[in-house]
């Protein structure tokens, strides 16, 4: 990195004197123009794009896009209502994550970056260009602001994440400083970066706990152009975007609208994809993928399939049960619940055959336990051995594996045997604990009714070991607000994982979260191994201490049984008519329901073709 001139940063440490900011020698620092986790980052001081964009893409058109259920709220940032789909378009955040690295940040609002070698804190210097869309300059009052206001009436999950963050205070009109606690906290610099900068003039005298639909000021690439509650919202791009001819953004956000049109039903707007109201689709379901997008518009290259590879970690979806509920507390009745689903059969009969089974909650990723711990992982887990099973010690995790052919009947035997173990035996054809007398029953909550043909065949396996289990689909909702109040037995969760896990892993596993609504530890986990791993994560000092602290966090949480594990791919399924152009790199670790798409562009020829395909065909 270039050292500041000497000059300058006389007159840098004189301005922070006369600002009341004490600077030791040792807090004598360089600017930085972003950081990464660990290392130094990819993209060097003065570079022009990101790999993985078309710098020269041209820009304009309309996109429209389908979202599912409705929304009822344009603040994405607060724990009630729905928020509008695309709605984190219109806010600039202090710097900007590159999906072709694990971790690295660039600036964005902020111009330049400092921080000491220590990381104790960190002083984001403003972009004097940065404007709000109404022409205001974005200050450091204005971050203090946005993060004060989150901290206080944001989700909790942001106040989780930003936890170990002491104190935020303005410099000057552009430099703001946030102060970390005491600890090892590495990642803190690069996550607080993350924060959607929001203007205090217009939402000081707002309510901003109250989710409705008055239209907000941002700062970002897009501006919302029009409403119609609860059914679409377009989206129009920003000319005079102040940081349109920055790096980071050369290459991307290449449409002039972007519109979104809500769909009660995943088949409805899978068909209107197909009838060219939409036009672009990513796909989460595998049988969709196989047979629905049969059309004349497919076969005759007009709309393509894509199978996008990426290198993201695939984290852990599955049936997630609610430990809160005195049912799910007993790990053997969780290890036993798990032996009931068969995941080949599903595969061969539901899936096609798409997926891998998910062993850990950082599948597809050096982050993932495997075999028996040994050397490092080993040295971490050994001063907790007596508070943890001796599986972790001396079994390899494993599920049970099926031949496909639907007769379950040996991990079914091994099941009931826990169970009855666990003091449930089967009366009258109803699984009944031998002491209190209590029936085994619950529900699984489901969204989509795409699910239930998944769930069902789970279900026959549970009934056939006595167990009373109803499945429940409500409406989006419904079924984020059940969630947030933790108001279920069992549901399908997915944990997304990055490539480089931190402080988010608080939100997902720690005691003080458990009961906090809103926060995303979904089963309840209260345990204080997991507690300290968990902090072992957030405080690694190197990358390769993060691998072996993960993959210990990983062997834990997996012989707790927290979940019947479901399954991942390694590819964005995404569907598109033949309208857009699309760099020749794809970004490895983009983010899932992306898989680049805002790097992609509008290509005028193809569109004016697919114009008048569409035209012939609807006649």
């Amino acid at each position: 990195m270039k050292a500041i001139p000497h000059i300058i940063y006389t007159i840098f440490l004189f301005s922070l004197v006369l600002t009341g900011v004490s600077v030791s020698a040792a807090d004598k620092t360089e600017l930085h123009h972003g950081i990464a986790m660990h290392g130094t980052p990819k993209y060097a001081p003065g570079f022009t794009h990101f790999d993985y964009v078309n710098p020269d893409a041209p820009k304009g058109g309309e996109v429209r896009l389908g979202a599912h259920g409705t929304f009822d709220s344009l603040n994405p940032f607060i724990p009630k209502g729905n928020a509008a789909e695309g709605i984190g378009l219109i806010y600039d955040k202090l710097t900007v994550h590159s999906a072709d690295e694990p971790f690295s940040e660039y600036g964005l609002i902020a111009e330049k970056i400092e921080l000491p070698a220590d990381r104790s804190w960190i002083r984001y210097h403003l972009n004097p260009a940065a404007r709000f869309h109404d022409g205001q300059p974005i200050t450091a009052d204005d971050v203090v602001f946005s993060f004060n206001i989150l901290m206080e009436k944001g989700s909790p999950m942001l106040s989780s994440y930003w936890a170990g963050i002491e104190s935020v205070k303005a410099l000057t009109k552009s430099s703001v400083q946030f102060d970390f606690k005491a600890g090892v906290n590495r990642e803190l610099a690069l996550i607080i970066g993350q924060l959607s900068v929001l203007p205090k003039h217009i939402w000081e005298n707002r309510d901003f706990s109250k989710a409705d639909l008055q239209i907000p000021v941002g700062s970002g690439p897009y501006r919302i152009k029009s409403i119609d509650p609860g059914r679409s919202i377009r989206y129009e791009r920003v000319d005079d975007y102040w940081a349109k001819d920055l790096a980071v953004n050369k290459g991307r956000y290449n449409y002039d609208i972007l519109h979104y049109d809500y769909y009660r039903d995943a088949v409805v707007m899978l068909e209107a994809l197909k009838a060219g109201q939409i036009d672009y689709r990513y796909e989460n379901s595998s049988k969709q993928w196989a047979t629905g997008y049969a059309s004349k518009a497919l076969d005759e290259g007009s709309l393509h399939q894509n199978e996008i590879p990426h290198q993201n970690s695939a984290g852990m979806q599955g049936f997630a049960m609610n430990l809160r509920r005195d049912l799910f507390k007993d790990i053997r009745v969780r290890k036993a619940l798990a032996l009931a689903f068969d995941f080949e059969w599903a595969n061969k009969n539901l899936f096609y055959n798409a997926y891998a089974r998910s062993k850990s909650y950082f599948d597809n990723s050096e982050l993932a336990s495997s075999e028996l711990p040994q050397g490092r992982e080993l040295e971490i887990l050994q001063p907790f051995k007596q508070q943890l099973p001796a599986s972790v010690f001396n079994e390899v995790f494993t599920l049970p594996a099926t031949d496909a052919s639907g007769h379950n009947r040996q991990y079914l035997r091994q099941a009931k045997k826990i169970l009855n173990e666990a003091g449930w035996q089967v009366k009258n054809n109803q699984l009944t604990n031998s002491n209190s007398g209590l029936v085994f029953s619950f529900e699984i909550l489901l969204v989509s009714p795409a699910f239930e043909r998944i769930v069902n065949p789970y279900v026959k396996n549970l009934q056939k070991l006595g167990i009373d289990v109803t499945v429940r689909v409500v409406d989006v909702s419904q079924y984020i607000n059940r969630r947030r109040r933790f108001d279920f037995d069992m549901l399908v969760h997915s944990m997304g994982q990055s490539q480089s896990p931190g402080n988010e892993q608080h939100d997902y596993w720690h005691s003080s979260v458990a009961d906090v609504e809103a926060s995303r530890n979904i089963m309840g986990v209260k345990d204080p191994v997991v507690d300290e791993l968990v902090k072992m994560v957030i405080e690694a000092p190197s990358r390769e201490e993060l691998v072996y602290r993960t993959r210990a966090l990983d062997r834990v949480l997996l012989n707790k049984h927290l979940v019947v594990p479901h399954w991942h791919t390694t590819k964005h399924r995404a569907a598109y008519w033949d309208k857009f152009g699309q760099p020749e790199i794809a970004p490895i670790y983009d983010a899932v329901h992306s898989a680049g798409f805002f790097t992609w562009w509008i290509d005028p020829v193809k569109a004016q073709s697919i114009n008048t395909y569409r035209s012939a065909t609807t006649r």
